[in-house]
């Protein structure tokens, strides 16, 4: 019997197709992700570990085989080990940032008129951060980061069109539970690149290889 832990050729079918609509077509999309049911494990199983794991990949592979010219330094490329760690503590954090940003959405969305549902706020955080988890690839060119980073602004777009489908909110409540949404994505994200940078000191040192 195959496992429900390794992706099938048809739940890769339906990422790809989730993927492509959420994207392209978004304002049709969230009613549909809003009527599913909330099976957060399954949503983790079949869209988040996969699509999460493309930037840290994508960052491991670059970082180590080309590496990055930092201005009146030189450049800047991590040996493979270093960069699988830091891939490795990266990838974890990111799936535990989902969760907790959703989770605090959730807590939050009384104060909006919302429904404080985790498993609908989970899945608002996950489709949004696709744009984001898409563009990873471009860290294979770890010059592009900044290319990727700036993906994640269509994602909030994406959040700010699923806000009143997923999560029940009135419409002259969005933009402003929107605000404090993203500033606890922001936040929650920047704690961990700053663990990242902890735990990896060396990765964050320019002018040498390592």
């Amino acid at each position: 019997m195959e496992s429900q832990s390794v992706p099938t050729q048809a739940s890769l079918v339906n990422l790809q197709t989730r993927v492509v609509n959420i994207l392209t077509k978004p304002r049709q999309e969230w009613p549909v992700i809003a009527a599913e049911p909330k099976d957060v494990p399954g949503l983790y199983r079949n869209y988040i570990v996969l699509l999460a794991a493309v930037p840290a990949v994508c960052t491991m592979v670059g970082m180590s085989l080309i590496g990055m010219p930092i201005p009146f330094y030189g450049h800047v490329r991590m040996n493979f080990g270093t960069a699988f760690a830091s891939a490795v503590v990266q990838y974890v954090l990111s799936l535990v940032g989902v969760y907790v940003v959703g989770l605090v959405i959730a807590k939050l969305a009384p104060n909006f008129q919302s429904e404080p549902d985790t498993a609908q706020a989970v899945k608002l955080v996950a489709y949004s951060w696709t744009p984001a988890w898409v563009a990873g690839i471009l860290f294979l060119y770890p010059a592009l980061g900044l290319l990727a980073m700036l993906a994640g602004l269509y994602g909030i777009y994406l959040m700010y069109l699923g806000v009143s489908p997923l999560m029940k909110t009135p419409a002259e409540k969005v933009v402003t539970y929107l605000v404090v949404s993203v500033i606890v994505l922001i936040v929650v994200y920047l704690v961990i690149g700053l663990i990242v940078g902890a735990v990896f000191p060396v990765a964050m040192v320019p002018g040498r290889s390592f």
